[in-house]
């Protein structure tokens, strides 16, 4: 996984959390927290074990120096 798409994931839950702002809606601004954990569990984490199977040390340290939300 790289910083753009570490960048995109925030990017997606700041647009989200804007529109529940904008359209004044608690009950969107409640599911944010599901949204990150969903990400976390099903994307972030597979493709993070998918990188660490195709470049073991590099991406291990890479993980060192990068924190996953940014």
């Amino acid at each position: 996984m790289n910083t753009l798409e570490l960048r995109m994931y925030l990017a997606l839950l700041l647009v989200l959390l804007s529109l529940g702002i904008y359209l004044a809606n608690p009950v969107s601004l409640l599911m944010l927290p599901g949204f990150v954990l969903y990400m976390n569990r099903f994307q972030i984490i597979p493709e993070e074990r998918a990188l660490t199977s195709n470049f073991g040390a590099d991406f291990e340290a890479y993980r060192a120096r990068v924190r996953r939300w940014l």
